[in-house]
């Protein structure tokens, strides 16, 4: 099944905390403080793959969580640094954050992104060690990873993109110049999904894309244009297909003028692609009827070639056309986002959120690092305490309790731990 469009879940690493601990050696009175700091989270990387070509592999897998970071260890051991979650997608995917549309990646281009970063490994104690403060028995916590909800959505790049109505010959034109397969029958929609095919013509060769046929009002969601037209905009040339036999009645004009009245409905820029008109089945016509279409083209700045797929006439002048083309055409390259930039600025603030409530006289702060924090002090201790109280201040706790109303005295709760208030 073709699936180009998919929600997922990802998250990067918590970093480690840092450890708190003392020198403890034979001999050795008093040894110092040797806590080491922890390990950094694993970073999320999306993957450009040429193996893969829809986004399938995200039907049933959608939730993505990279590796916490180790914690320090005592004698100064640093812990290990996570490994990052690779997510492999397919050429021409883009990566936005689902619930603002905002793209922040463009998987355009051989290698890999690092969407979100792990979180930094917390201070060992070692780390807060100074000749004033020779043993202290604290430490900092690592910090948070991000979780975010991303949209995926894959617009096919490909050198020629096929356009036209169903049932032109799109389908049998990509099967004679290429490997590719598609279904063929004498219906509308015979092609439910685009089709890909690698065209070899003299010592070179190109992508072709057969895009499922377009009708009338496509834009607005008609048929199966809507769920396709996306896939149009990142072709270097469009190859309009028209059946110029008119064995069903139609007016090979009027079909030319609607298929291109839907692309520039859907997207102006579509129009100004270069493009290249293909008149099929000339077999089944008169040459009078081709020349009439021929001239109409032409006097529209189009360049026309008419074709048999069944006898394969016109395919070779076709293809010479397309490659003399695309050597003089740049296949759109990938954008780049500074999204990924805000992300490691979501992740910081996301990384020190607290919110306060006031329930009767107790005043509860929720907050996941102030929970990792005091699980982490020593509150015997005084300069862990000192610490404490430097680190409510620092990141506005203290203030928002003062506007909550909580005086000195108020007795105030984070996790399962309560203290008195001090302003």
């Amino acid at each position: 099944m073709f699936v180009d469009l998919v929600k997922i879940t990802v998250k990067s690493g918590d970093g480690g905390n840092g450890a708190v601990s003392f020198h403890k050696e034979k001999y050795i009175a008093r040894g110092g403080p040797d806590g080491g700091d922890g390990g950094k989270g694993g970073d999320v990387v999306f993957q450009m793959d040429d193996h893969l070509s829809t986004l399938s592999s995200f039907r049933y897998k959608k939730k993505f969580v990279a590796k916490n970071g180790q914690s320090g260890g005592k004698n100064n051991t640093t812990g290990r640094n996570a490994d990052n979650i690779v997510i492999r997608v397919p050429k021409g995917t883009l990566v936005s954050d689902y619930k603002t549309g905002k793209i922040l990646a463009d998987i355009s281009k051989a290698g890999s992104v690092t969407l979100l970063k792990g979180g930094k490994g917390g201070f060992g104690n070692a780390h807060f060690a100074t000749s004033v403060r020779q043993a202290p028995r604290f430490a900092k916590p690592g910090e948070c990873g991000l979780e975010l909800e991303l949209q995926l959505e894959l617009k096919l790049l490909a050198d020629v993109g096929l356009v036209g109505f169903p049932n032109v010959g799109k389908s049998t034109l990509i099967s004679v110049v290429s490997e590719a397969r598609p279904k063929i029958a004498n219906y509308h929609f015979t092609t439910l999904s685009p089709i890909l095919g690698v065209v070899r013509h003299k010592d070179t060769s190109f992508v072709m894309a057969d895009i499922p046929g377009l009708i009338e009002g496509a834009h607005n969601g008609a048929g199966l244009g809507i769920d396709f037209l996306k896939h149009i905009e990142r072709c270097k040339i469009l190859l309009h297909v028209v059946d110029v036999s008119c064995v069903e009645g139609r007016d090979p004009a009027a079909d030319f003028k609607a298929i291109n009245m839907e692309l520039q409905k859907f997207d102006e820029k579509l129009l100004h692609k270069p493009m290249i008109v293909v008149g099929s089945k000339c077999d089944l016509t008169s040459c009078e009827d081709v020349d009439s279409f021929k001239n109409y083209v032409e006097s529209r700045g189009y360049a026309f070639y008419p074709i048999s797929s069944a006898t394969k006439k016109g395919l070779f002048e076709l293809l010479d056309a397309l490659v003399e083309r695309l050597g003089r055409t740049d296949l759109p390259e990938g954008r780049d986002y500074s999204g990924i930039e805000d992300l490691e600025k979501l992740r910081k603030i996301k990384g020190r959120e607290f919110h306060v409530f006031k329930s009767g006289k107790v005043y509860e702060i929720r907050s996941a690092w102030l929970n990792k924090l005091v699980s982490m002090l020593d509150f015997s201790d005084s300069e862990s305490l000192l610490y404490f109280r430097n680190i409510l201040e620092k990141y506005g706790v203290n203030s928002e309790l003062k506007d909550l109303g909580a005086t000195s005295g108020s007795t105030v709760k984070i996790g399962e731990f309560f203290f008195e208030f001090t302003e």
